[in-house]
Formats: structure tokens, sequence, C-alpha cells
């Protein structure tokens, strides 16, 4: 994820529409807006965090975009927004959530801030696993007087800890804070 404020690119081929969500979201986060799917993969990078990507535009579509997205392997998220209801072929398609047209500014932000969430707690959770691995290592090939006497193996835990922690007071959250939920 991003700096200080998640980077949140727009990406809508009706300028009127683009205005309304990057106003919207510019409230919280840092907006960048794209007119089409050529300008949208063109500004893609892994500074990007959630793509609201409109998914017919007439150059590159949203479909082909989200393509190249996954293609690229890039560390964001994508809600795409469209007009088109959805239809069996959103299975096989790699984005995070789908809202159809019109989308009210509370329903926009709602999914942006749940798609970071989910990004912050996937972070976390693979680090969690990392250390536990690391841990469990040394618990078979180390005795416990030597893990007891060190230093960075106590550090080791207490990270651990302070994960599970976190982990277990973002899902508390979750479940009480509906935006958080998938719609």
């Amino acid at each position: 994820m991003g700096g200080d404020s998640a980077s949140v690119l727009v990406v809508e081929d009706e300028d009127a529409l683009a205005e309304v969500f990057a106003n919207v979201l510019s409230e919280e986060y840092d907006v960048s807006r794209a007119a089409n799917g050529a300008e949208a993969l063109s500004k893609l990078d892994d500074d990007i965090d959630v793509v609201v990507l409109d998914r017919r535009m007439p150059d590159i579509s949203g479909d082909q975009a989200l393509d190249e997205i996954n293609a690229r392997s890039l560390d964001c998220r994508v809600a795409m927004v469209t007009a088109v209801d959805p239809d069996f072929d959103v299975i096989e398609m790699g984005f995070d959530d789908y809202l159809t047209k019109p989308v009210r500014p509370d329903d926009l932000r709602s999914t942006v801030d749940r798609l970071l969430a989910l990004d912050a707690y996937e972070e976390k959770y693979q680090e969690l696993s990392s250390k536990i691995v690391k841990r469990n290592i040394l618990q078979v090939e180390k005795s416990e007087t030597e893990l007891a006497q060190n230093d960075r193996f106590a550090q080791l835990q207490a990270r651990i800890e302070q994960l599970e922690r976190e982990l277990e007071e973002m899902q508390s959250e979750a479940e009480f804070d509906e935006r958080l939920l998938p719609s």
C-alpha cells in the first residue's frame, strides 16, 4: 500500500462521472484520474492501491485493463464500476468488487474503504504466517533453553502475539462495521 494516504485511480470515460467519483474519494484518498483504458495502463504502477475501473470504454475496455493489471501482478485492488449487469463471465474475472451504475457516493467510498481494509488484513496475515513458520522451525531445531535465552526469538514471539491481536481486532471491527463487509 502507498504512503500516508491510500492512492486511488479512477478510470472512467464519462468526464462528469469521473469528476464525481474523484471528488467523493479525494476527501480521504490521493486520487488520480484516467479517461480511458490506455491512459489507465500508463498510470498504473505499484503505488496505486485501488483502481475504480469502468468496464465499458471505447478504446481498451475495463475487462482488457483488468487482464493487464493481473498480468503485471500489480499490488492493487480493483472495483469494477459499470452500467453492465453482471453475467456469468464475471466468474473468471480477477476483480475485488463489482458495482453497477448508478453508484451512490457512500457505496463507492465504502467499497474503497473495504478493499483497503482487506488489503491491510492480508498483509498482516502474510507477515504472521511467515513469522509462525520461522518460529516453528526454531522450535524443532533448538532446545527450549536455547529458545528461552535468545532475545531475537523472544522478539519474534512477541511480534507473533502482536499480529494475532491486531488480526483479531481487525476481524472484530469487520464484523461490526458493515462498510467492510462485501456488498
